[in-house]
C-alpha cells in the first residue's frame, strides 16, 4: 500500500462515529440498502444494524465499495436490536408520521443515536414504533408524504453530520475505535489480496509499520507462499 494510502485510511478511522448508526428494518430493495450503506461511510459511521427480510439474503454483492468501510451488524428480530442499541446507551429514533412524533431537525444528534428505518412498503413496524424512544419526521410540503428510505436515510445523517462537526467530534487526534478493529481494516483495505490469503490460511494478520508496509518474518512470507 502506498504511503498516502495509508494515511488516507487512518484519516478516515479517526473520525469514525461509533456511537451514531442506522437500524434497517427489512429494507429489502438492493438499490436502496448499496445506497444508505454509502451514505453511513460518508457520514463517518462505523457500523449499521440490519434486520432482514426472511427471504433476502444477508449482504453479499450489495454495495461492494462501501460495504468494505462500514460494518453490519445481523439480528433476528426488531426487539433484538433495540435491546442491544439501548444497552449501548442510545437514544433510538424512528422515522414515523405520528402524533408524538418532531422534526429531525430538533434533535439533538450529539447524544448516541440510533435511527430506526422501515421497509419501503409499510414503513416502521408497531413494535419498532413501541419500542424507539422518539418518532421523527421529515417536513414535506407537497402531495407526497414519504421519502424514498435512501433519502431520507441521507438528510437525518447529514443533520447529524453537521452538529457533530459543529461539536468538533469528527476531529479526533486517535480513532475511537478499538486496536485490533483498526489494525484489521488497514491490513484488509491496505493489503486485500494477502488478507484474503491470510484469512482463507487462518493466520494471523502481522503489524504494519509507519508506512503501511506489512513488517513479518521469513515464516510468515514462507507459509502465506505455500499452495
Amino acid at each position: 500500500m502506498n504511503l498516502e494510502r495509508y494515511q488516507r485510511i487512518q484519516q478516515v478511522l479517526k473520525a469514525r462515529q461509533i456511537d451514531l448508526t442506522l437500524c434497517l428494518e427489512e429494507v429489502h430493495k438492493p438499490n436502496n440498502v448499496s445506497a444508505v450503506i454509502r451514505t453511513a461511510d460518508a457520514t463517518g459511521l462505523h457500523k449499521i444494524h440490519a434486520i432482514w427480510p426472511n427471504k433476502m439474503r444477508t449482504l453479499t454483492h450489495t454495495s461492494a465499495g462501501a460495504r468494505n468501510w462500514v460494518e453490519v451488524d445481523n439480528h433476528t428480530n426488531i426487539e433484538d436490536a433495540i435491546s442491544e442499541l439501548k444497552a449501548q446507551g442510545m437514544q433510538v429514533l424512528v422515522t414515523n408520521l405520528s402524533d408524538t412524533a418532531v422534526d429531525f431537525r430538533t434533535i439533538d444528534y450529539t447524544k448516541p443515536t440510533a435511527i430506526i428505518l422501515g421497509s419501503e412498503k409499510t414503513g416502521a413496524s408497531e413494535q419498532a414504533k413501541k419500542l424507539a424512544d422518539q418518532d421523527i419526521i421529515i417536513p414535506m410540503m407537497g402531495m407526497v408524504q414519504s421519502l424514498n428510505v435512501s433519502v431520507a436515510s441521507a438528510i437525518i445523517l447529514y443533520e447529524a453530520q453537521r452538529q457533530r462537526q459543529e461539536a468538533g467530534m469528527y476531529d479526533n487526534d486517535v480513532s475511537p475505535l478499538a486496536e485490533d478493529v483498526i489494525h484489521r481494516t488497514l491490513f484488509e483495505r491496505g493489503h486485500p489480496v494477502l488478507a484474503k490469503v491470510a484469512k482463507r490460511k487462518k493466520m494471523p494478520y502481522p503489524p504494519l509499520d509507519d508506512e503501511g508496509q506489512i513488517v513479518a518474518d521469513e515464516a510468515w512470507w514462507a507459509e502465506m507462499q505455500k499452495a
